[in-house]
């Protein structure tokens, strides 16, 4: 057989392009998905809401010694960073907490603070988020636990703000389950994660 047989020039010949082509097809296939993965990636990690989120709505809701005294109605929730029903409905509250924030107080307390253990134990709060209503003298009229369409919490918004009974006192959704600390918590020098440890 020689060299320019037409058996040995053609088929490679033939087979060369097809095979450049479907292997750059298939190597375009392969980075659209990984683009089209990639950008999926960003924007479910950019919808999701973070615990910080979380700590800055409590850093920007009114603290409860105000809140107990300037005549406004308050919503008071005890959430937890952990808390995954309080992570879910946070977009919910940050949004109702613009909604309502001149007629009403929101004030959030999270469990893991020994601060508010006299809170806790006076709500008995066992799951979280739990939501306490506080009328305008600072009295309590009502509370819910657990995750609650945005729905109900307005209605029973409204109700606070008009000095109505509140429609849903009996809502309640999935909670974290939460024990409260039957008085501070003690932790330990070694702890790095403790507030008096010492870096040595």
């Amino acid at each position: 057989m020689t060299q320019n047989s037409p058996k040995s020039t053609v088929a490679p010949a033939a087979k060369n392009p097809e095979t450049k082509v479907a292997t750059r097809l298939r190597n375009l296939l392969i980075v659209l998905t990984a683009i089209a993965l990639s950008i999926s990636i960003f924007f479910g990690l950019q919808t999701q809401t973070p615990s910080s989120s979380l700590t800055d709505m409590a850093k920007a809701s009114t603290p409860l010694e105000t809140a107990l005294v300037n005549g406004k109605p308050t919503l008071m929730e005890f959430y937890a960073n952990w808390c995954g029903s309080c992570q879910a409905m946070a977009k919910d509250l940050s949004e109702i907490k613009q909604k309502y924030a001149e007629p009403m107080n929101f004030v959030m307390l999270n469990v893991d603070n020994d601060k508010w253990l006299p809170e806790i134990t006076k709500y008995r709060v066992d799951g979280i988020p739990h939501f306490v209503y506080l009328n305008d003298k600072g009295s309590p009229v009502a509370e819910t636990m657990g995750e609650m369409p945005r729905s109900i919490m307005e209605a029973n918004l409204e109700a606070l703000i008009a000095g109505k009974p509140l429609p849903h006192v009996q809502a309640g959704g999935q909670v974290s389950n939460f024990t409260p600390p039957t008085g501070p918590v003690k932790t330990s020098s070694s702890d790095p994660r403790a507030h008096g440890s010492q870096v040595q």
